[in-house]
């Protein structure tokens, strides 16, 4: 009376492990195909070659012991329509949040037109100071010239949700791109939701991306950044910060 139920349970156990294999299969391709993402190569979109990597050079305390780390992030350079150079930079408070030792500079890495990279180090002007307001402004120690790496200018207002947006970052994941080496973006994706302080999207991004560029295209083409990459949990939904939520604070600083 008692071996039937046990004889069941075995002959269950192993079809229910091929089931849940198979299920993780399955999602796993259907993941990746809903994954739109591009690995940038110059061909197409140029001007996201704005969009740089961000070494930010961290300490934490545990116990009493402090251990340093890079934390690996986004940000772009921006500067007002038609200026010849830029030295503006921006991207996430969060990427900075363990940032106090000066004497490690924050690097910012960008590639020119010959594919040539350009390091600059970065210093921090003005920050939201918090997850509530996740920005951040940081001025470049040598400007970069537009002959260089042409400068993302500021949407002039809110972004249109009824129009797509690129989303684009260095994201750490094993998908496409090279874990955070590649800058990859979401060609086409969705704001779901927008308010001053935080906007909702449907586009694909991962740790990385932090700091990264939201665009939208205006009406001939030209790419207008309206907003700082938050979060990304990788399966269809990021945030991000619009650019009105710090204007005023990037007006006091770009020349």
């Amino acid at each position: 009376m008692t071996r039937a139920p046990i004889l069941a349970c075995n002959v269950l156990r192993p079809i229910s492990r091929v089931l849940i294999v198979w299920i993780a299969v399955v999602w796993s391709m259907l993941a990746g195909a809903s994954d739109a993402r591009q690995v940038f190569s110059g061909a197409t979109h140029g001007w996201l070659r704005a969009v740089g990597k961000l070494q930010v050079p961290g300490q934490r305390y545990h116990e009493g012991r402090r251990s340093h780390y890079l934390e690996d992030c986004s940000a772009t350079l921006v500067a007002r329509a038609g200026r010849s150079h830029a030295d503006i930079i921006i991207t996430a408070w969060h990427c900075l949040e363990w940032y106090g030792d000066l004497s490690r500079p924050i690097t910012f890495t960008v590639v020119d037109t010959s594919g040539e990279p350009l390091h600059r180090e970065a210093y921090r002007l003005a920050d939201g100071g918090g997850m509530h307001a996740d920005w951040a402004i940081l001025r470049l120690d040598n400007a970069l010239q537009r002959s260089q790496v042409a400068a993302l200018a500021i949407h002039a207002e809110a972004a249109d949700p009824g129009q797509p947006i690129i989303m684009a970052g260095f994201s750490k994941d094993d998908g496409v791109g090279e874990l955070g080496m590649a800058l990859t973006f979401d060609p086409a994706c969705a704001i779901t939701a927008q308010g001053r302080e935080m906007g909702d999207t449907d586009c694909t991004a991962f740790k990385g991306a932090s700091g990264g560029a939201v665009v939208q295209l205006s009406e001939n083409g030209e790419p207008r950044i309206c907003g700082v990459i938050s979060q990304g949990n990788g399966e269809g939904r990021s945030t991000f910060v619009p650019v009105g939520r710090f204007r005023s604070a990037l007006n006091r600083h770009m020349d």
